[in-house]
């Protein structure tokens, strides 16, 4: 004798006979029929409900005897389904997409190589050619896939470093000093958020081995642990130091264009492409600041200051990328080609041509500048 899986009372048994007249409207399965197999714990009320449906419905369109009260593992029944194959297959096709938001510097090849996907296929998802112009606030379909392992990739694995309190230390001037917060600090510690803190006290420091802080590529390109090395040692350097803020930047960008002879909206445009105006961005390839300049390209840009810029300082670094620029605008052929050289070096520019992603590079800047 087959398992009896669910046993439905004897009062709901009559009521869901066949001869109590209680069999469905007329139209039971407006999108059809599936197979259901019956699982421990079904019964054939709570497959009804699930199927917007009757028991009825049921009890008659899969010939159940005695009202249907005895179901068996494993037992194959039709039951309505509750969408359409249009909407399942739209659920479907949701789960394959998702919405990405445009960020300003934001282009179609950036976006590509931070999802780990393809150029070709964003553009195709969203119906866009090579040369076309994307926009911050806009909304792109881009591979939901490809996103859920962006996000994963790019979570922080946290573990802890042991710092002794210092004779006069606070919580908020060890937080400061590590780059941390206050909250993590006290959370890694298990205080209150009014506890004092002991000089000799150890504590437990979060430190973050997040991606950005390690990767040791940029762009498509691997770089030495020398040059990723010292990346760190910079960007942990303006963690913890005193910047402009944005207003501020900004107004640095354009005073600086203008002494040297440079048209403001294209230095704020590379410099929003390069960075989003902040002096704390530093890339694996050691791309230092609001301009993203790399040292080698600092100590260039020294000789065309006449004095020696710190990259690390925010207005020597802006004046290092204004000076390369404007070099760049005189010894290129055209402002397109000036922009690529920034990006990709005008040397290479001019003897192999623009790169996929330079040409991206360029029409992203381009755009900006117009709306600066």
């Amino acid at each position: 004798m087959s398992a009896v899986i669910s046993l439905t009372p004897p009062a709901s048994v009559a009521a869901h006979s066949p001869s109590s007249s209680v069999v469905a409207s007329a139209h039971p399965a407006p999108y059809g029929w599936q197979t259901h197999v019956v699982r421990p714990g079904d019964t054939l009320s709570d497959l009804a409900t699930a199927h917007r449906t009757t028991v009825g419905a049921l009890v008659a369109h899969n010939g159940l005897t005695g009202g249907g009260s005895y179901l068996r593992l494993g037992q194959r029944l039709s039951v309505p389904r509750t969408t359409s194959r249009a909407q399942d297959a739209a659920r479907v096709e949701a789960l394959r997409w998702t919405g990405y938001t445009v960020h300003p510097g934001d282009t179609i090849g950036a976006i590509a190589l931070r999802l780990g996907t393809s150029e070709s296929g964003i553009l195709a998802a969203n119906g866009l050619q090579r040369t076309s112009v994307i926009r911050p606030g806009q909304r792109l379909r881009v591979s939901a896939k490809a996103v859920r392992a962006a996000r994963a990739a790019a979570a922080p694995a946290m573990s802890t470093q042991r710092v002794r309190v210092r004779p006069g230390d606070t919580i908020d001037a060890i937080a400061l000093r590590h780059g941390v917060t206050r909250a993590s600090i006290l959370k890694a510690n298990a205080l209150a958020p009014g506890s004092v803190i002991y000089a000799g006290r150890v504590l437990r420091i979060p430190v973050s081995s997040s991606p950005t802080a390690g990767q040791t590529t940029f762009a498509g390109r691997r770089y030495s642990s020398a040059v990723v090395g010292a990346a760190g040692v910079n960007r942990g350097y303006l963690a913890g130091a005193p910047v402009p803020g944005q207003s501020d930047t900004r107004a640095m960008i354009v005073d600086t264009a203008r002494r040297h002879g440079l048209d403001p909206r294209l230095a704020l445009a590379i410099a929003w492409q390069e960075s989003a105006w902040n002096q704390r961005q530093v890339s694996a390839a050691n791309a230092i600041g609001v301009m993203q300049v790399i040292p080698s390209s600092g100590a260039w840009a020294s000789s065309l200051a006449g004095r020696r810029l710190d990259l690390l300082n925010t207005r020597d670094n802006i004046t290092a990328g204004v000076v390369i620029l404007r070099s760049l605008t005189r010894a290129a052929a055209t402002e397109e080609q000036a922009v690529a050289g920034y990006y990709q070096g005008l040397a290479g520019v001019q003897a192999h041509g623009m790169y996929a992603d330079t040409r991206a590079y360029v029409r992203s800047v381009l755009a900006l500048k117009a709306r600066m």
